[in-house]
């Protein structure tokens, strides 16, 4: 027979917010006990009922082993101020949990349940914020049900968080009617995990919704490894043997996603692809889009070309190679202009050129680049404002549903002569679509990057597939510049690039190679470079200007080991730096993180004394965490681009800390130093082009630190993840080829 226990909260020894599990201290009418078990979203100062057996620890000796809990309303004055005043209602901490539980007594929580206007009677508490009190009160009571719905099926509190954030108040019944939004990539419970409850509550396992869904999730699931498209016959084969049905069964799915237009088929002589809808329709956009913007042609009298690129010289202080004014030639004939070369072959030169040209011409030139980074470093390197291409193209939200929407489209493009995108490679198929879509034919479009860095985060290889198609107009720089050859971080990178070996460890140089060879080691070493060597030795602050890039997220050398390890060091825990554990971090106030994902819903501001403010923080960016505030149950975080934005704790999944990042995260940004880990790992992972883009992040020193062996292995192995992309094709086709 189980034992009962009723009691607060007084001390939570130990949590796990992954499962819930959970060791804390409760205070009842005549003793105190330790119980033990999976108790999810338990607070200080809650009060709690729990049913378990007692067991004996070797080490802690009596507790609870608890088998059942539900959370009670606290009856006492004291209970109710102790369970207000412990942060787990938004906007209450314990000073206005002492006025609130003064005014109102044993009545407080009917008062902000039913009531919670009231609490306006409150010096100090705005009509606004009472409601707002009221409205934490209902959320929290419709998590604990979300969290209770979802235990049976072994899905953790923080994912039932997430579910929450995203359905609301509806989320039991969104997920009972179709439990396979669970592996929608904004959520990313394992597919087995939705289809188990799926099952669990009647859905027939060879339904054709089943399988439809099943369907979508590959497709959604190979995209966020960057394919457009599934081979058909692959796409069954895999389908066939998650699902657990016949062949025949995924013929009729794919029918109905087809006549319902969610996927497209498209068939050749050689193959057969099968798109979800927006991918497909996305490259076949932007391959018509650019043969349209392709076939105008300025053929405008260049007989005076020579003369007004002297004058660009003079003004710029430069001599322009034959090539780099090529290049600017082919800029003012043709509509669209592709330039790729390395670092140190001059593309920013060229681009300035190119912008004085045009202006001196009385043309309107726009600049943009993919992430807020990447376009900070474009201002900064051509003089010229640069904006993100989501702010380019007037990125908002439509007041109907809340869909994420462009005001820069066919009905409303963008107004310029010309457009000039850098960092190309980062640019995926669904950007690329929703940008030609608001570029009107006639204008000129500029597209500049290096080929030979990793391709975008999101699906497809634009930039590769527009070079490889051979139909757009392309200019390679491969010469280096005499000041850029003084640079073995240029010069490595080039020599890195074509499979030669680095040069290392001239002390007059930039480039640097430490020898350890046990993980344990490199990391040491790098915690010591960042937190001493470097900062005594160059001057530069751990902070702001030293980055540690690494291939991996785990592991001794992986980002999460590595963060920790830094952290120690780099913010030491302070009694005045507050502090939020989420998952397996401990954020504190001083911490440096970075955004995962794009939110284009967050709302930002600067301290510019303007009154700048706006939306959409993204993937990559960084910053410093100002703030971490219990009461309002949020962190505020002050970017490198100046700015501020308010995390509220319920989308904490969306930071990292960012002491160390990985590689691909470090995409279209510049650091003055950067350290590399190098060491035995995926050969997936430990490519020539993943080393190349960490070396090319650098802007003034380079540490590479491991096994010289394992440095040989990462230039040999050319190996580059294979992307299912048609383009390319789709390109030749538009052009007639």
């Amino acid at each position: 027979m189980l034992i009962t226990f009723e009691g607060i909260i007084e001390e939570i020894i130990f949590s796990n917010e992954i499962n819930g599990y959970t060791v804390c201290e409760l205070r009842g009418e005549k003793e105190t006990i330790t119980a033990v078990g999976f108790m999810p979203f338990i607070n200080v100062g809650e009060m709690i009922k729990v049913s378990g057996n007692w067991i004996t620890h070797p080490d802690y000796g009596e507790q609870l082993k608890v088998e059942l809990y539900e959370k009670i309303l606290p009856k006492t004055v004291e209970a109710i101020e102790t369970y207000l005043a412990s942060g787990l209602i938004k906007g209450v901490g314990p000073a206005s949990a002492k006025k609130i539980v003064k005014r109102f007594g044993e009545d407080t929580i009917n008062i902000i349940e039913f009531h919670p206007e009231r609490l306006s009677e409150i010096k100090g508490i705005s009509h606004e914020k009472a409601l707002r009190i009221g409205h934490a009160y209902h959320e929290q009571k419709e998590l604990r049900n979300v969290v209770m719905f979802f235990q049976e099926y072994g899905i953790s509190p923080t994912y039932c968080a997430k579910i929450y954030q995203i359905y609301g108040k509806d989320t039991i019944e969104v997920i009972r009617n179709n439990p396979y939004k669970l592996s929608d990539e904004a959520i990313g419970i394992n597919f087995k995990t939705a289809d188990r409850i799926a099952k669990s509550i009647g859905i027939d396992p060879k339904s054709k919704f089943r399988i439809c869904s099943g369907i979508k999730y590959v497709l959604s699931h190979i995209a966020m490894d960057g394919h457009t498209f599934a081979e058909e016959d692959k796409l069954k084969d895999y389908t066939s043997k998650l699902l657990d049905v016949d062949l025949d069964n995924i013929n009729d799915a794919l029918i109905s996603l087809l006549l319902d237009k969610s996927i497209y088929i498209e068939r050749n002589e050689t193959s057969s692809r099968v798109y979800l809808s927006a991918f497909y329709n996305a490259e076949a956009g932007v391959a018509r889009k650019l043969a349209q913007l392709s076939s105008v042609r300025f053929e405008g009298d260049l007989s005076d070309f020579d003369e007004k690129i002297s004058e660009v010289q003079k003004k710029e202080g430069i001599i322009l190679t034959q090539n780099q004014k090529d290049a600017i030639r082919e800029a003012l004939i043709n509509g669209v202009l592709i330039i790729t070369g390395g670092p140190g072959t001059g593309k920013t030169t060229i681009i300035k050129s190119i912008i004085n040209f045009l202006i001196n011409e009385g043309y309107e030139v726009l600049l943009a680049a993919p992430t807020g980074r990447a376009a900070k470093r474009m201002t900064e390197a051509t003089g010229f404002e640069a904006k993100t291409i989501h702010r380019l193209l007037e990125m908002g939200y439509a007041s109907k549903d809340d869909e994420l929407v462009f005001a820069r489209n066919e009905d409303n493009p963008i107004d310029a002569d010309v457009v000039i995108i850098d960092e190309m490679s980062m640019v995926d198929i669904l950007l690329m679509n929703h940008l030609l879509k608001a570029i009107e034919i006639g204008t000129r479009l500029i597209l500049v990057g290096d080929v030979d860095q990793l391709p975008s985060v999101g699906p497809g290889k634009v930039l590769q597939d527009l070079i490889n198609s051979d139909v757009i107009k392309t200019v390679r720089l491969k010469e280096i510049f005499r000041q850029a050859e003084e640079s073995y971080i240029i010069v490595n990178a080039h020599r890195i690039n074509n499979g030669e070996k680095p040069l290392l460890n001239n002390k007059e140089k930039d480039f640097f190679f430490v020898t350890r060879n046990s993980p344990e080691d490199i990391v040491k070493t790098i915690v010591d470079l960042c937190v001493r060597r470097i900062p005594c030795a160059y001057g530069f602050e751990p902070m702001k200007e030293i980055q540690v890039l690494t291939p991996v997220r785990k592991g001794l050398v992986g980002v999460g080991n590595l963060n920790t390890e830094l952290q120690a060091l780099l913010n030491p825990k302070d009694k005045s730096k507050k502090e939020k554990v989420f998952r397996d971090f401990l954020f504190r106030e001083g911490d440096r993180v970075m955004q995962i994902k794009n939110n284009y819903n967050l709302r930002w501001w600067k301290d510019d004394g303007k009154g700048s403010e706006g939306a959409g923080v993204f993937n990559g960016d960084t910053g410093i965490i100002r703030e971490i505030d219990d009461e309002e149950q949020k962190i505020v975080v002050f970017f490198d681009d100046d700015k501020v934005v308010e995390y509220d704790f319920s989308i904490l999944d969306e930071l990292e800390p960012a002491f160390a990042m990985t590689i691909h995260k470090s995409q279209g940004s510049e650091f003055p130093v950067v350290i590399i880990p190098i060491f035995p790992g995926p050969q997936v992972l430990m490519t020539r082009n993943l080393l190349y883009t960490a070396v090319t992040r650098a802007k003034n020193l380079v540490v590479l630190v491991g096994n010289k062996d394992y440095l040989d292995v990462m230039i040999n192995n050319e190996r580059e993840t294979n992307r299912n992309s048609g383009l390319a094709e789709k390109l030749r086709v538009c052009f007639g080829i």
